[in-house]
């Protein structure tokens, strides 16, 4: 059975100011190269089998291959549906053995993201999982790397609100984050964090961690942050992987000398982000 990193998972890494990472993954390469770095780390992870991905790779092949990671690992591996905006996709996921799940409802009216989004929730912890949810879009493309600049920022007030109403378990902050890397250095807003995090008690969840210097990221997950994703380090590492083995290729055609190497570069970079931010820092702050 699949060991799913719980709700409980995010809250003890708030209250030891480490955060869990979610790795996106599209293919089985990717998924391996995380589930070893989770063994060498030993550190709860999220495989990150989302919608996007479920494009290229269709979402009951990826998902039971994530499912089926998870549960051959000795390592705390949960798998997590990424930015869903499809309720009966949630549904699907939930019945296959999601952990949990994200609902995207950013682009609604906040009534209407409440109502769906408190669906989800009553759906899922039915089932045992645990629902992210989220209030101002994250600008840019989860699938691309390059381009996206900062778009509206989360209202703690509103935050207050759509956390009470709807029960969700995490909550999605924008507070200058965007996905993949910026088209210019973008700034965290630490005072917005600081006065979101005073205003939920719920964990909170940094998309976009890609782009951002190590020293805000620590920052943003002493303030409150518990969960970050990762999506853009590791299709780069497969990109630069794939060139290399080309530019110098194996003898024969035996697919593991070239599928070999992505493993090894997915590892390499899910083990230096778990390195950074998934453990507890020596001394925790008062």
């Amino acid at each position: 059975m699949t060991a799913h990193v719980d709700g409980h998972a995010l809250r003890r890494a708030r209250a030891e100011r480490r955060a869990v990472i979610g790795f996106n993954i599209y293919n089985l390469e990717q998924g391996i190269g995380v589930v070893r770095a989770a063994e060498r780390e030993r550190v709860p992870v999220l495989l990150q089998a989302g919608s996007s991905a479920f494009r290229y790779a269709g979402r009951a092949p990826l998902a039971r291959l994530a499912l089926a990671l998870a549960a051959e690992t000795s390592a705390p591996v949960g798998v997590h549906l990424d930015h869903a905006t499809d309720v009966d996709e949630i549904r699907a996921c939930l019945d296959l053995g999601y952990g949990s799940v994200m609902y995207d409802g950013s682009a609604l009216a906040l009534d209407d993201n409440i109502a769906t989004t408190r669906a989800v929730v009553a759906a899922a912890h039915a089932r045992g999982a645990w629902v992210e949810g989220e209030l101002a879009g994250i600008a840019g493309d989860e699938d691309e790397s390059t381009g996206a600049g900062a778009g509206a920022l989360t209202e703690p007030a509103a935050a207050a609100r759509f956390v009470a109403e709807t029960g969700v378990d995490a909550l999605a902050v924008a507070i200058g984050n965007v996905h993949g890397i910026p088209a210019a250095p973008v700034a965290l807003d630490l005072g917005r964090l600081a006065r979101i995090a005073d205003a939920v008690d719920v964990p909170l969840v940094l998309h976009g961690a890609s782009g951002l210097p190590e020293d805000e990221v620590r920052a943003a997950i002493g303030l409150g942050v518990a969960k970050l994703n990762v999506n853009t380090e590791l299709r780069r590492a497969l990109r630069a992987s794939l060139l290399a083995t080309a530019a110098a290729p194996p003898p024969g055609d035996a697919v593991e000398g070239w599928l070999g190497p992505v493993v090894e570069a997915t590892c390499a970079a899910a083990t230096a982000k778990l390195r950074a931010f998934a453990h507890a820092p020596a001394e925790v702050a008062p």
